[in-house]
C-alpha cells in the first residue's frame, strides 16, 4: 500500500498540482492544455501502446481475449447505465445524458493509464495491453456511441442541426485517430508473427516517455481553467464512475475467472477518473459543461483513496493479501 501511494498516487498529485498552479498563474491556459493533449493522444500514447504491444506474443494475446470481452461488456454496460440514469431526470435532454455517459461512463485511460498502472504493476507488455484494450473500447466504441446518441437528441431538438450525418461517421473518425489504430496495428503485427527488432524500440522511447507526465500536467492545467460547481448530479456521476464501474468489472472478472493480475489492472483502470475526452466534447457542444467538469474534479480527488481501496478489495476477492 505504501508503494502504491508513493510511486503511483503522490507523483500524479505533484505533477497535476504543478500544472494546476501553472494554469492559475497564467503560465499556461486551457488552449495550451488542448495542445498538450493532442501531443499525448496523437503521438506519445500511440507510441507507448505500439512499442509495448509488439513486444508481446501470440500466447499473451490469446490469454487476453477474455480481458477484451470483459472490458467491452463491462465498460459499455456502465456507459449505457449512466446514460439511462441521467436520461430519467426531467431537466436533462438526451444530449445531456450522452455527455454524462461520455464523462462518467468512460475512464481516462489515455491520460492516466500508464501513469497509474506502471508504477504498481511494472513496465510490461501486459500493462500496455490493458491500456490498449480499454483505450480501444473508450475511443473506438464509447465515443462513437455517445456521439451518435447525442446527435440523435440534437436532431430531435433542432431538425437539420446535425446535417443528417451518418451514424458510422463517429466510428470511422475514432478509428482514424492514432490512439485507436496504433494498438490495432500492433496486435496485427504480433498475430502475423513478424519479429520486432530490439534496436527499433529506442526510437519510440523518447516520445513514449512524455505520455504520462505531459498528460497529468495537462490535466492540472485543465482543472485550473474550469469553474467547479458541485451539485447532486455531479456527485451521482462520481459515484457511478468510481464505485459502479470498477465493481462491475470486478464481478465479471471473478465470474469468468480472469487472471488475477489482469483483473487487478482492469479494476484500477475502471476506477480511473472520468474521461477528459468527454469534457472536451461537452465544451465543444456547450452541453453539461459545469456538472461534467465538477464530477471530473471530484473524481480526481477521490481517486487518491479509491485506487488503493479497489486494489485491496480485488486482492481480497481473489484470495491474496497485501
Amino acid at each position: 500500500m505504501e508503494h502504491i501511494l508513493l510511486y503511483a498516487i503522490v507523483p500524479i498529485i505533484v505533477v497535476m498540482l504543478a500544472g494546476y498552479i501553472s494554469g492559475k498563474k497564467g503560465i499556461f491556459s486551457g488552449d495550451d492544455a488542448k495542445k498538450f493533449n493532442k501531443v499525448v493522444l496523437d503521438y506519445a500514447l500511440p507510441a507507448a501502446l505500439f512499442v509495448s504491444i509488439v513486444q508481446s506474443t501470440r500466447e499473451m494475446l490469446a490469454r487476453d481475449v477474455k480481458l477484451s470481452i470483459i472490458s467491452l461488456v463491462g465498460i459499455m454496460a456502465c456507459f449505457m447505465i449512466v446514460y439511462f440514469v441521467f436520461r430519467m431526470f426531467k431537466k436533462n435532454t438526451g444530449a445531456d445524458a450522452a455527455i454524462s455517459a461520455l464523462i462518467s461512463g468512460s475512464p481516462t485511460i489515455g491520460f492516466l493509464g500508464f501513469a497509474v498502472l506502471e508504477p504498481i504493476f511494472g513496465t510490461t507488455p501486459a500493462v500496455a495491453l490493458v491500456v490498449a484494450i480499454v483505450s480501444i473500447v473508450v475511443n473506438a466504441v464509447g465515443i462513437p456511441v455517445g456521439l451518435s446518441l447525442m446527435n440523435a437528441s440534437l436532431e430531435k431538438e433542432q431538425p437539420g442541426s446535425t446535417k443528417g450525418a451518418s451514424a458510422w461517421l463517429p466510428v470511422l473518425h475514432a478509428l482514424e485517430q492514432p490512439v485507436a489504430w496504433a494498438p490495432i496495428l500492433a496486435v496485427i503485427w504480433v498475430l502475423v508473427g513478424i519479429p520486432w527488432p530490439e534496436w527499433a524500440s529506442p526510437s519510440f522511447d523518447l516520445i513514449k516517455g512524455a505520455n504520462a507526465s505531459m498528460a497529468v500536467f495537462s490535466a492540472g492545467i485543465t482543472l485550473s481553467s474550469i469553474k467547479v460547481q458541485l451539485d447532486w448530479q455531479a456527485v451521482l456521476g462520481t459515484i457511478l464512475k468510481m464505485v459502479m464501474m470498477p465493481a462491475v468489472l470486478l464481478v465479471l472478472g471473478l465470474i469468468f475467472h480472469m487472471d488475477p493480475t489482469n483483473l487487478k489492472m482492469l479494476v484500477v483502470a475502471g476506477a480511473l477518473p472520468p474521461a477528459f475526452s468527454g469534457i472536451i466534447i461537452a465544451d465543444e457542444y456547450d452541453r453539461y459543461v459545469a456538472t461534467g467538469t465538477s464530477s471530473l474534479t471530484l473524481s480526481v480527488i477521490l481517486f487518491i483513496g479509491f485506487c488503493p481501496l479497489w486494489l485491496w478489495i480485488t486482492d481480497l476477492c481473489v484470495g491474496g493479501g497485501f
